[in-house]
């Protein structure tokens, strides 16, 4: 006689009544389908046009491709790479090296800049106007930013012009190889000072009026209120405008190729008209793919160790 057999039937039972997803399971899970048909426009989006392209750069920098034919990709590995870093290579000296000079002297110039008018500006009137005004140049185009700049430091410009009033000699700023380079961070500084001063002010705003005030009743002067009051409650602004500028100046290139096309020699060449020119004009998509990579490490890097010494300060402070 079989013992088991009621404990089998009564397993079954008590697995028959399990009870089934209750009602608010359900409707999380519609809630989570629902969720995801919203999002798939969106990543749909980002599929197409980041990974897609993004695991093809990959595909194309250990590859060497003409850019016509799909078939024509041939693998080489990490040759691509080893050749950017090769003795004889252009791409480390003077390349990488002018792009990481443009990048760090333009954050310089327009975190300076754009601190001084800012804090300039937030003691003025009619402050909207002011801050419309030096925001200009971000809305206009660079082709048309370059241009006017390139005339302004011709020989009979009005830079030089400024500078024979002076009683100084002309300077030929683009075609001279010390110059060039520091002339376009210039401009590349007072186009984009523009999102830099719209950033500070709104930080200054943020800081209470109540500790201007209580500096001023214990006799602190401007410059020590700047100092301990302003600098340590501006420094999540300040953090801000300083990678994006720096990420900007890392890529530049449409003003670059507008002003100097990388000239004279290699003087402002960098890395975004590098890979321009061994894409489009060389047809090296391998090369132009391998340091592209090799940009987004080095972007990569110097964020990473701005945000640190930023957040080692404010831990400091």
């Amino acid at each position: 006689m079989n013992t088991l057999a009621p404990e089998r039937a009564g397993h079954s039972a008590s697995r028959a009544r399990l009870p089934g997803p209750g009602p608010a399971a359900r409707a999380r899970r519609r809630q989570t389908v629902v969720a995801y048909l919203f999002l798939a426009p969106v990543l749909l989006f980002f599929a197409v046009f980041l990974v897609l392209p993004l695991g093809f750069a990959l595909l194309l920098s250990m590859s060497r491709w003409s850019g016509f034919d799909l078939g024509e990709i041939r693998p080489v590995g990490p040759a691509n790479f080893t050749g950017l870093f090769a003795r004889g290579s252009t791409f480390l000296a003077p390349i990488l090296t002018n792009t990481v000079l443009f990048a760090l002297g333009t954050v310089v110039i327009a975190l300076a800049g754009s601190v001084l008018v800012a804090t300039c500006i937030d003691r003025l009137r009619f402050q909207g106007l002011w801050r419309t005004l030096y925001f200009l140049p971000m809305v206009t185009t660079v082709v048309a930013v370059g241009n006017v700049w390139k005339y302004m430091y011709e020989p009979g410009g009005l830079v030089n012009g400024v500078l024979n009033g002076l009683g100084l000699g002309s300077v030929a700023f683009l075609q001279d190889p010390h110059t060039a380079l520091p002339a376009v961070v210039v401009v590349q500084a007072w186009a984009s000072a523009g999102s830099a001063i719209l950033v500070l002010t709104a930080g200054l705003k943020s800081i209470p009026r109540s500790y201007y005030e209580a500096a001023e009743l214990d006799g602190a002067g401007a410059v020590t209120v700047f100092r301990k009051i302003t600098l340590p409650l501006l420094r999540p602004s300040l953090l801000f405008v300083c990678v994006t500028q720096f990420l900007t100046g890392l890529q530049s290139f449409a003003l670059i190729t507008v002003m100097t096309k990388g000239g004279p020699g290699d003087a402002t060449a960098v890395a975004a008209l590098e890979m321009y020119r061994q894409a489009f004009s060389y047809g090296d998509w391998g090369t132009a793919s391998a340091a592209a990579f090799a940009l987004f490490v080095v972007v990569l890097v110097i964020t990473l160790v701005q945000l640190w010494v930023f957040r080692r300060r404010r831990e400091d402070a």
